[in-house]
């Protein structure tokens, strides 16, 4: 695959990705972890429909087998999925998008540490800058007496999909050094039947309506299985920190999608905060290119 048709397919992922947020803001009853439940169970179903033509049985032999590679990218992925959607019902679109914006830098340092890549200081730069853009969001919603809870929820995404890039990025390299090849898709499926496990109990008695299973049954194909499986096909082509770094076209998309779509107005703390984050992230993309 050539690298602008790679880096195409990863923006359509972000787009599709970025509809999370608008769809949340119209569903009727359906709230908190039964929202991540029935999103987390059309996930799979799915990914059932996708993946077992292409793999039959063999889909779940990495699963039943008890591949330690595939259960903690699985537990990576159903984290990501929880922690999400439940962020959504606790605080705006735009607080949620901004403080996963912080995932390519999380990403860096975790392949720093983990792969031994080696950061230039322009990236170091840019993490203690987007580090002051989360601070100064955080400390004037403090000082307003908003909850900062969707805020500490939405930051578990970006902590597991770092260890997961990581992960893939490694699986990937030890590939092609002459390594055997680990197959990733089932671990999309297995987080989305975690997520879907785990918050079961928690969303009992369920409450949604046919209006809000509709939606949230898109929301489980179309922005969450399709673009997840798409990401993992591309760690074989670009870099985890490039996937990251174009990965922050959901904070603009979403933002704009709920702000039109939901009147959903992010507040001036979430632009500021927002607008350091993006614009080191940017500076320290364009930098690179130059070098």
């Amino acid at each position: 695959m050539s690298h602008p048709r790679a880096v195409a397919l990863m923006v359509l992922a972000t787009l599709l990705w970025s509809i999370a947020g608008v769809v949340t803001r119209h569903l009727d009853a359906a709230r908190s972890f039964e929202v991540t439940f029935w999103r987390s169970l059309f996930n799979a179903l799915a990914l059932l429909l996708l993946l077992l033509p292409l793999r039959g049985a063999a889909l779940f032999r990495d699963i039943l087998a008890g591949n330690r590679v595939i259960w903690f990218s699985g537990l990576c992925w159903a984290v990501m999925y929880t922690a999400f959607m439940v962020a959504l019902t606790l605080t705006s679109v735009a607080n949620v998008l901004v403080a996963m914006a912080t995932g390519p830098l999380l990403t860096a340092l975790s392949a720093r540490i983990f792969l031994g890549h080696r950061l230039p200081a322009r990236t170091w730069i840019a993490i203690g800058v987007a580090g002051l853009g989360i601070a100064w969001m955080f400390g004037v919603e403090a000082s307003r007496g908003a909850s900062l809870l969707g805020s500490l929820v939405a930051l578990a995404v970006p902590l597991a999909s770092s260890a997961n890039f990581t992960l893939l990025q490694q699986r990937a390299g030890s590939a092609r050094a002459g390594g055997e090849a680990q197959d990733m898709p089932p671990a999309v499926l297995l987080g989305a039947l975690l997520s879907a496990a785990v918050t079961l109990p928690l969303a009992w008695p369920l409450q949604a309506s046919g209006h809000d299973i509709g939606l949230l049954a898109l929301l489980g194909a179309v922005q969450l299985a399709i673009p997840c499986l798409l990401v993992v096909r591309l760690t074989r082509e670009l870099p985890a920190p490039e996937i990251a770094l174009l990965a922050l076209l959901e904070v603009i998309f979403g933002v704009l999608l709920a702000w039109a779509g939901a009147g959903e107005v992010p507040s001036d703390s979430t632009l500021a905060g927002g607008a350091l984050v993006l614009g080191a992230l940017a500076a320290n993309h364009l930098a690179g290119r130059r070098a």
